[in-house]
């Protein structure tokens, strides 16, 4: 589970093992959990966060969805 990218207590990681899915991001913060794809910032599902987390963790992958795409390229050799 490489972490990518730590933000205002939020924890961006990939797990080594879904490389065969399309990109996407795990975002962590104490219990809550979120899986959100890089292509579109759907999210794929979000346990645990409130409305305002949920803006922030969108306003962060929005200033480094480049970063992010280019890790995941990296890690899983796209």
């Amino acid at each position: 589970m490489p972490v990518v990218l730590r933000v205002q207590g939020f924890i961006f990681r990939f797990f080594a093992n879904e490389g065969t899915e399309p990109p996407h991001i795990h975002v962590d913060n104490g219990d809550a959990t979120a899986k959100i794809w890089l292509a579109t910032g759907e999210w794929a599902y979000s346990h645990g966060y409130r409305p305002a987390q949920r803006q922030m963790i969108r306003n962060i992958l929005a200033d480094h969805q480049g970063e992010l795409m280019e890790r995941w390229n990296e890690f899983f050799g796209q």
